[in-house]
C-alpha cells in the first residue's frame, strides 16, 4: 500500500491543470489519468492533455505535501533527504521521454533534478537518465544511469540528497553521485514522482505511462538536531 497522505497530485485537465488536494487524493481518489488499486499506483498522462503554469508538457504527478495539505518544502541541508520508488512505465509518447521522479525548486521552473526514461524504438529499450543542475542558473548536465529497460520491466530508483549536498541516484544495482554547489542549499525544494509526458503532439492514444508500486519520501534527521 502506498501512502497517498504526503502527496498532492496534478492531472492534465482544465486550464492550467487541475491539482487534487491531498484528504482528496489520499480518501481514494480516482479518474482516467490516476488510478490506486491492488496495492499499486497507475498515472496515465496524454500528450494532448493540459499543462501547469509555465509548463510545456502535460504530466499525471504527485508534489510532496504535509498531511494537511500544505505544501512541503525543504532545504537540504536540514535532512537525509530520500525519493525510493519501485515502477514499471507501460507506455511512452513518440519523443520515446517520460519523466519519472524529480527533485524541484519551488516556484522556480528549473529542477535540480530529473529522472526521465527515453525509449529507443530501434533497440526496443529504454535509457534511464539523470538531468541535473549543479546550481540554480547552471545548464542542465544530462548522465546516463543506466540503460536497457524494457517497457512494462519492473526497476527501482533512490534518489538522495545528502545535508552535504551529495545528489545520488541508485538504479537497481548501479549508483551514480555528483556534488551540487552550495548555491541550492537555501533554495526550498521538494519530491516530484509519477508520470510527466515530454511530449505535446499527437492523439489522445499518443502518452506515457506507468505503474508503481511502491513509492516512499523520507526526510532523515540529522544527528542531534530537533525534530
Amino acid at each position: 500500500m502506498i501512502e497517498l497522505a504526503m502527496w498532492n497530485l496534478s492531472v492534465p485537465v482544465g486550464v492550467p491543470a487541475t491539482t487534487i488536494e491531498t484528504r482528496v487524493l489520499a480518501g481514494g481518489y480516482q479518474d482516467h489519468y490516476f488510478q490506486s488499486k491492488e496495492g499499486a499506483i497507475f498515472f496515465w498522462a496524454p500528450v494532448n492533455g493540459t499543462t501547469t503554469e509555465s509548463a510545456k508538457y502535460p504530466r499525471t504527478e504527485l508534489r510532496e505535501t504535509y498531511a494537511d495539505g500544505r505544501l512541503r518544502n525543504w532545504t537540504y541541508p536540514e535532512s537525509d533527504n530520500f525519493l525510493r520508488a519501485s515502477l514499471s512505465v507501460s507506455q511512452v509518447p513518440s519523443t520515446g521521454k517520460i519523466v519519472i521522479g524529480q527533485i524541484h525548486a519551488f516556484k522556480s521552473s528549473e529542477p535540480l533534478l530529473k529522472l526521465e526514461y527515453q525509449y529507443k524504438t530501434k533497440t526496443a529499450d529504454g535509457n534511464i537518465v539523470a538531468k541535473v543542475r549543479v546550481t540554480p542558473t547552471s545548464e542542465i548536465q544530462v548522465v546516463n544511469i543506466a540503460s536497457g529497460i524494457r517497457l512494462n520491466q519492473p526497476f527501482r530508483y533512490v534518489i538522495n540528497l545528502k545535508p552535504d549536498g551529495t545528489l545520488a541516484v541508485s538504479l537497481n544495482s548501479i549508483n551514480w553521485n555528483t556534488r551540487v554547489e552550495p548555491t541550492w542549499a537555501v533554495k526550498p525544494l521538494y519530491f516530484k514522482a509519477g508520470v510527466y509526458t515530454q511530449d505535446n503532439t499527437g492523439y489522445e492514444t499518443e502518452a506515457g505511462a506507468a505503474r508503481f508500486d511502491l513509492l516512499k519520501i523520507e526526510h532523515r534527521s540529522l544527528v542531534g538536531a530537533a525534530n
